[in-house]
């Protein structure tokens, strides 16, 4: 394996520890596993990968920044290789190519781009990412196999120039960039070149043609806390969903899945901010506050006009009631988090929406640890990749980096994992066209068979296991991932639904 970028060193992990995940596995169809002890050996004007021996700890450098030649990694970084799905068997050459067979004792190096932003004001995203795809690759991948760091810079147009600069290097597959708008930068060159595109990006408007929206889109997330609710005897609902592209897609993937389950979509009320005065008016009207407090008073003033024993008992227990009667939903999703969940969780109960009757269902976004401190949420559910996953993965990058992963790092982690994976199992001869000035190295075979990164293995509906549970990429361009339901409690989530470990039953 090599990590490349013009052969100045990336940080090293300062002690590398292999992950106690199952690695990224097919979560179907299973086959054998290997090892590898990795160190640096210089070459001309790049650093290799290379058999030897452990660096010291503790080494840790600000990234070079420069662009697709190779670089430094974790010395002597022992890993268990991965337990490799039994994909789709790789065709022969297409017509017209000629197959390229290495000398004795070399092996072909398939080439990896990593699209991140290094530099600008995204530096600090781009570099834990960039360390969690070195915690992937030198834990999972083979010799045959080298990762290629570009900077975008942030901006689509760096993103596309390193697009460029990563196909004319040859790279035979793209993972990154992070941004939506980055994404759209980037899709036409590759698909010019026929190379797929394993982006970042949580917007499912930029998948298809052969590029693959790796973040967390709500669409399964909304499937799955809802199937859950509905094993959990919970039929009418209401979403409060802010305005904007999230919001937008929420609620079309409600239209679609809800009949889908045979739920029923009371209401769905849409805001904007997260200010008292702004949220209030919202919440009182889906609670029906004003209609069952005027039940409320309407019969205090009954009981009082009868003053009989029983009557005065019942209006006593009503002291203490802020209306009178109850909602006509069982539950409310809500699947923003942060500080918009904050304030609009809490309203809820100042309106009389008993959370011993309704519950309040979320997304992935709710799993932030200062959520467990709002009372209001207590009880709530939300899906959420399976936490003993997170947890190793965690672990891992802490002990060769020496601070906590971001919370979007595992994208990086799991999509450099994916590549070493399918490079493992499918790994062959580079495959070249002959040309007027030579050859060139042909890309990831996009619409179909024969590649390394063809469709058919990208796409394996077995899927794969990786630092967020099981995930599978679809045709559409989308992914489909296997979530846990967490409950809500004080101060700690508590697994209620296992997530899944194959797509088996999923796909049945």
């Amino acid at each position: 394996m090599r990590l490349c970028s013009e052969g100045k060193r990336h940080p090293r992990p300062k002690a590398f520890v292999p992950l106690a995940l199952a690695g990224l596995v097919a979560a179907f169809a299973l086959a054998g596993c290997g090892t590898a002890t990795q160190t640096l050996s210089s070459k001309s004007d790049s650093v290799a990968i290379e058999p030897g021996t452990a660096p010291p700890a503790g080494q840790e450098k600000a990234p070079a920044g420069g662009q697709g030649a190779p670089a430094s990694a974790p010395d002597g970084a022992k890993a268990t290789g991965p337990e490799v799905a039994a994909l789709p068997p790789t065709g022969g050459a297409p017509d017209g190519r000629i197959e390229l067979t290495p000398p004795p004792g070399v092996k072909p190096v398939i080439r990896v781009a990593l699209l991140l932003p290094l530099t600008g004001s995204h530096a600090d995203l781009g570099r834990g990412m960039l360390n969690a795809a070195q915690l992937a690759l030198f834990s999972m991948a083979s010799d045959e196999m080298a990762l290629l760091p570009f900077d975008t810079k942030g901006t689509p147009e760096g993103a596309a120039q390193a697009a460029r600069q990563a196909l004319d290097g040859g790279a035979r597959l793209i993972l990154g960039p992070v941004f939506s708008t980055s994404v759209q930068a980037v899709a036409p060159v590759a698909q010019g070149r026929g190379v797929q595109v394993v982006s970042f990006s949580n917007n499912g408007a930029v998948a298809g043609n052969g590029v693959y929206v790796m973040g967390f889109a709500p669409q399964s997330q909304v499937r799955r806390v809802m199937a859950y609710a509905r094993s959990r005897g919970l039929r009418r609902f209401v979403a409060m969903l802010p305005e904007g592209p999230f919001g937008d897609l929420v609620a079309q993937t409600l239209q679609t899945v809800m009949p889908e389950l045979g739920l029923e979509l009371k209401t769905v009320v849409r805001y904007r901010g997260r200010t008292t005065a702004a949220l209030s008016p919202l919440v009182q009207g889906i609670a029906d506050y004003a209609q069952r407090r005027a039940a409320l008073l309407k019969r205090r003033k009954e009981l009082a006009a009868l003053g009989t024993e029983d009557a005065k008992r019942e209006l006593k227990r009503l002291e203490r009631r802020d209306t009178l009667g109850d909602v006509d939903f069982d539950a409310v999703f809500l699947p923003q988090g942060g500080p918009g969940l904050m304030a609009l969780a809490p309203l809820l109960r100042f309106y009389d929406v008993d959370p011993r009757k309704v519950r309040v269902l979320g997304t992935v976004d709710w799993n932030d640890p200062v959520l467990a401190t709002e009372p209001a949420l207590y009880g709530g559910w939300f899906a959420a990749p399976p936490p003993s996953a997170r947890t190793a993965f965690d672990a891992a990058y802490k002990s060769a980096f020496g601070k906590p992963a971001l919370a979007v790092a595992s994208l990086a982690y799991d999509a450099t994992a994916l590549a070493a994976v399918l490079v493992r199992r499918n790994g062959a001869p580079a495959v070249a066209a002959v040309g007027g000035a030579g050859t060139v190295p042909v890309p990831g075979s996009m619409p179909g068979g024969g590649g390394v990164f063809s469709l058919e293995a990208m796409t394996s509906p077995s899927g794969f296991a990786g630092a967020d549970g099981i995930f599978r990429l679809l045709p559409s361009g989308l992914v489909e991932r296997g979530y846990a339901i967490m409950e809500v409690r004080a101060r700690r989530f508590v697994v209620v639904s296992p997530a899944p470990r194959t797509f088996q039953k999923l796909s049945n």
